[in-house]
């Protein structure tokens, strides 16, 4: 099938399920948000479905037309599954999302041979350790992803840059797979946006925030294995937003005595939103407009580690004293 036809039908159905799925949660009260409820990661004012996810797996149905698309089948239904049950029910336990993350992640690697064994700057795995290294990088950026869900475009928004950077280097190595791979997740990605942003009438929820995040780290786990004129550190570059996001999450909330899996509302999206927009949709752009030249840059050396990683650099530089600004402005709030 045709490219234009992949991402054109994509698109199409993952708008039109995502209309269906709004309609069908608001008359049965499925997968509803509840705009009510005291949880530090609520910005929104009104009840709302949480089951984006299912527009973007409709929408995915498309890469059943591309080679790749055959091998995935299984490791992103675990990889939406994995989400989507806590979506419907809030009841799964955090162990039980991990392991059917990792089956995912472990089904990936296996059925599509990618296996990152080389590092960078002149360090390299064994072959068991990169199996290992590549599940976990996986699952982490899945939950990556899920973190940065906290503003009406926010997640699909970023997930969009990394798609873009990914599928201009793929078409740079001449990969046809991957570009059909970021050409279809993205096309479903935007079936999604049109009704999440600006208004919010839909949210990804936890199996749609899993499932992007499984597929964007695929793709750089693909370019990064499959390829060796593609640096890891340009994989890392690209995703550092979220990537940082869950590492200084862990360590702030560590040396604060907290449990890293203990919800907070501390989060830099969440202070930017406080202390500096006060506007859900803009707090998405603003973030998505300082983290763009991180994500897009790269893709012009993606070759060159020592690049990539003082971009990298910068980023987390950049961030931690934004940080320090923003919460000395809550301390005092």
């Amino acid at each position: 099938m045709a490219i234009e036809w992949l991402v054109g039908g994509a698109f199409a159905l993952s708008l039109a399920v995502q209309i269906l799925v709004i309609s069908a949660a608001h008359k049965h009260q499925l997968f509803i948000d509840s705009h009510e409820e005291d949880k530090p990661q609520r910005f929104h004012e009104r009840a709302t479905a949480r089951a984006g996810g299912i527009g973007l797996m409709a929408g995915l149905l498309f890469l059943l037309f591309t080679p790749l698309g055959w091998k995935l089948l299984f490791s992103v239904s675990l990889a939406f599954l994995s989400g989507i049950f806590e979506d419907f029910h809030n009841a799964l336990s955090p162990k039980i999302r991990l392991f059917l993350q990792l089956i995912a992640a472990f089904a990936a690697i296996f059925l599509t041979n990618a296996v990152v064994t080389y590092i960078g700057l002149g360090i390299s795995l064994p072959y068991l350790v990169g199996i290992v290294f590549s599940a976990f990088a996986i699952v982490g950026v899945m939950n990556a992803i899920n973190i940065i869900d906290g503003f009406n475009g926010l997640a699909s928004g970023i997930v969009l840059l990394i798609l873009i950077s990914f599928g201009m280097t793929a078409a740079k190595m001449e990969d046809l797979q991957i570009v059909q791979l970021n050409l279809v997740t993205a096309a479903a990605v935007c079936g999604f946006f049109v009704v999440n942003f600006p208004r919010g009438r839909i949210f990804l929820g936890d199996g749609g925030a899993y499932l992007l995040g499984f597929l964007v780290a695929l793709s750089g786990i693909f370019l990064a294995s499959h390829h060796e004129k593609v640096s890891p550190w340009y994989i890392l570059c690209v995703l550092i937003y979220p990537v940082w996001e869950v590492i200084f999450s862990i360590i702030r909330k560590k040396m604060a005595g907290r449990s890293p899996m203990e919800p907070d509302r501390y989060h830099m999206h969440m202070l930017i939103y406080r202390h500096i927009t006060g506007n859900n949709p803009l707090t998405s752009l603003f973030i998505m407009a300082c983290t763009a030249p991180f994500i897009l840059l790269p893709t012009l050396y993606p070759n060159n580690s020592s690049a990539n990683f003082f971009t990298a650099a910068v980023f987390v530089l950049g961030y931690l004293l934004l940080y320090r600004k923003l919460i000395a402005k809550e301390v005092t709030a």
